[in-house]
């Protein structure tokens, strides 16, 4: 099977490569849901690499919803600064540690449903969330998950919902987890959002190169 194949080489192929921020954040501080969630958020239209470091500036601060409401605004605008959009993410961080302590007695639901249900959570969030702090099979899909499983002509979508919803139903559920770590860095690394190192890919006879123009 195609999938089988594309999972194997990527496995392999990926264990040179820097793994994902999620997996940074297990590494230093384990599968502490709160801190993977807030990690999420901070990575939201932002550089793994750079989010790294703003993390472990926060998190010597507030490792819990009661410590990040004691910081003031201004006080995590500023630990925050360097991940982009600080202030509305500083706003984003409040309002959801806010709603965990109301709604949830200061925990992390383990649903996608009951994550989303909490403003500034969106899907991607709440499955990577879902998938990475609890383990429970769940297909987080970004702009790499969505490009490289259409070039691969895994599936032939033309938005992120729609993508999930064809994977959902042609994934094992054994690749459930990790189909979203391995296409992440293989599309940070090689299969680029242009120009795409082709002649280097460990998939290129399998991959059906579906909208690929230019390439190396």
């Amino acid at each position: 099977m195609i999938i089988d194949t594309i999972v194997r080489r990527l496995k392999k192929e990926t264990a040179r490569l820097t793994p994902p921020l999620i997996d940074h954040i297990i590494a230093e501080y384990g599968k502490d849901p709160f801190l993977v969630l807030i990690s999420c958020l901070l990575s939201l239209r932002a550089r793994d690499v750079r989010t790294i470091h703003v993390c472990r500036a926060l998190f010597a601060h507030a490792r819990t919803p009661q410590e990040m409401l004691k910081l003031s605004r201004g006080q995590l605008e500023k630990l925050i600064y360097q991940s982009g959009f600080y202030k509305n993410k500083a706003k984003v961080l409040h309002e959801v540690s806010t709603a965990l302590l109301e709604r949830f007695d200061g925990t992390v639901p383990h649903t996608v449903e009951e994550l989303m249900s909490i403003k500034g959570i969106g899907p991607k969030t709440a499955h990577l969330v879902v998938g990475q702090a609890f383990n429970i099979p769940a297909i987080c899909v970004d702009v790499h998950v969505h490009r490289i499983s259409n070039r691969l002509g895994v599936v032939r979508t033309t938005t992120v919902e729609q993508t999930e919803q064809q994977l959902r139903k042609i994934l094992p559920k054994k690749y459930w987890l990790v189909w979203n770590n391995l296409l992440v860095m293989w599309g940070q690394n090689v299969c680029l959002p242009r120009l795409p190192w082709c002649s280097r890919c460990a998939l290129s006879d399998v991959c059906q190169r579906v909208g690929v123009g230019k390439k190396r």
